[in-house]
């Protein structure tokens, strides 16, 4: 009796989800109805079913993210959810699309691009009144899957649905993902695109985003001057997800403009703090909503190194590398604006909207470095040159990020220090201790006492301080080497990594001792192995 009213308050749960599908309701369709591949004209999206797959599988669930969706516990483990979340059984009120959109790859313009791989099922106002759009990345082909299959392996949809839950217990503004399910067939990859085709188990993982719109949405149609569609799209995004500028109008498309100026400076802010590089910021994958978006080759910061990628398609360039990503938002800035020009057609403000981003990432770059080295407030005269040095420090000796800074909070004073001792509480961010002499441990000794003095002259008690340290510098974050080892495990048929790992990532400041082997650095052996260093666009 008591797992029939389980199963009951499941189908309830699932079957009564409040589908407002404005998107496809507001906006102009693609007539046609096939579903082949094509250049699609005038249309923001093209209607498409999911491809049915043989044996759904669920992996893993989000429970917050559920919650969001006013879904139970028990709708997320039965078969009704894996049999919708895979793609195989619209819900009522589904309406399934593929989006149409473009976007610059590597600086230069790719044309039509589009979901090939993903397949929003609809969007969801939640008891809260919340908007969320539901969409199945690897759910089959669409008519922009140029020369793809439209599915996904396992492993990418791991990672993507590891890290996008990571990434918003940060703090750091994000999609979200409810579920990663297996298909229960193989998808053949080639992973660096080196002539080494592979069968990998099929997956889908389902993201969750108040909207997917992108940069790349409203590059289509100036492309194309194709004007009254991009006047239709910018209308409903204002009216939809930014209601609060009032009606739109060429006054509402700067002030639109401006704020998403200001929140792509705080997420590359938060990017920076937490060490993470998206690896492929392409316009396509740029959100109108300052969220990050599309989890494919990206990394973490484990050794300080500003020039790094996790991208092997931009390993010889570097366009995207950690220290270069503020730029790149702004160039993408810049192609939005170009987009959008048409509509407005005054340079001057979209210019300087441009320079509010510039402003904004100035003063969110100094304020976040002054919270992570446990500062009140940031003074330039002090701390430019202060960070200009720990910056220089940081690459003197292979050191980890995310530990130097968390080891960081536990230095205190001590008179009469010498050197070592000064260094020892850092000792464990170092990939290669034993080189920390010499000229080496002078020179980051001799920062540490900077820093000390700095920290002196802000009147912060110890205790104080490491707090403050604590909040902003995680002691946990999705290292690839974590990721891959969860990917393998359920490659094996356990997925048991997976669901610790998505435990572990929901309090990413807490000390939280049961897991402190998941705070260590990369391993040895994670150093060149494929997943836990480089990864293509195809991971």
């Amino acid at each position: 009796m008591k797992a029939d009213a389980l199963k009951q308050q499941a189908n309830l749960s699932l079957t009564s989800l409040n589908f407002d599908n404005a998107f496809v309701r507001e906006l102009p369709a693609d007539p046609d109805r096939s579903n082949r591949v094509r250049q699609v004209y005038g249309a923001c999206y093209s209607r498409v079913q999911p491809t049915p797959v043989a044996a759904p599988q669920l992996v893993a669930y989000a429970a917050e993210v559920a919650e969001l969706l006013d879904l139970q516990p028990a709708s997320c483990t039965g078969e009704e959810f894996a049999q919708a979340f895979v793609g195989n059984h619209l819900l009522p009120g589904m309406d399934p699309y593929a989006c149409c959109y473009g976007g610059h790859q590597f600086g230069n313009w790719a044309g039509q691009l589009g979901d090939g791989r993903a397949i929003n099922l609809g969007e969801i106002i939640n008891q809260r009144g919340q908007r969320w759009a539901l969409q199945l990345k690897g759910a089959g082909l669409t008519p922009y899957s140029r020369r793809g299959d439209g599915l996904a392996v396992l492993r990418s949809s791991v990672r993507e649905f590891l890290c996008s839950e990571a990434m918003y217990h940060l703090g750091v503004p994000t999609t979200r993902a409810l579920s990663v399910l297996l298909t229960g067939e193989q998808v053949t990859r080639d992973m660096f695109y080196d002539g080494h085709p592979k069968q990998e188990p099929g997956a889908v993982v389902c993201r969750v985003a108040p909207s997917f719109t992108r940069f790349g949405s409203f590059q289509i149609f100036s492309s194309r001057n194709e004007i009254e569609p991009l006047r239709q799209l910018l209308d409903y995004t204002i009216r939809t997800d930014f209601p609060h500028l009032g009606e739109p109008s060429v006054a509402v498309y700067l002030q639109w403009f401006e704020e998403l100026c200001r929140s792509t400076a705080a997420m590359i802010v938060h990017w920076m703090r937490v060490g993470f590089v998206h690896g492929v910021m392409n316009t396509d994958n740029m959100s109108i909503l300052g969220l990050t978006i599309d989890y494919g080759p990206y990394g973490w910061i484990d050794d300080y190194n500003p020039d790094w990628t996790p991208n092997t398609t931009d390993a010889a360039g570097g366009r995207y590398r950690f220290g270069n990503q503020a730029h790149i938002a702004l160039w993408n800035l810049a192609q939005l604006a170009n987009a959008i020009y048409p509509l407005i057609e005054q340079a001057e403000p979209l210019e300087a909207a441009l320079q509010i981003y510039g402003d904004s990432y100035k003063q969110g770059w100094q304020a976040m470095m002054a919270q992570k080295l446990g500062l009140k407030s940031f003074a330039a005269d002090t701390d430019l040159p202060l960070i200009s040095e720990l910056e220089k420090v940081l690459q003197l000796v292979e050191t980890d990020m995310t530990i130097f800074y968390r080891k960081l909070a536990d230095l205190a004073p001590t008179k009469d220090q010498d050197d070592a001792s000064l260094l020892a509480p850092l000792r464990e961010a170092y990939y290669q201790p034993e080189v920390l002499t010499g000229h080496n441990q002078e020179q980051i000794a001799a920062w540490l006492r900077s820093y000390l003095q700095r920290v002196a002259k802000d009147g912060s008690d110890s205790d104080e301080r490491r707090q403050r340290m604590q909040a902003v510098n995680p002691k946990y974050v999705m290292r690839n080497y974590l990721a891959q080892m969860a990917i393998d495990k359920a490659e094996a048929g356990d997925h048991s990594l997976v669901n610790e790992l998505l435990q572990v990532m929901r309090k990413p400041y807490a000390e939280q001792p049961e897991y402190e082997e998941f705070a260590g650095k990369r391993p040895e052996w994670a150093r060149h192995r494929a997943g836990c260093s480089m990864l293509s666009c195809s991971s």
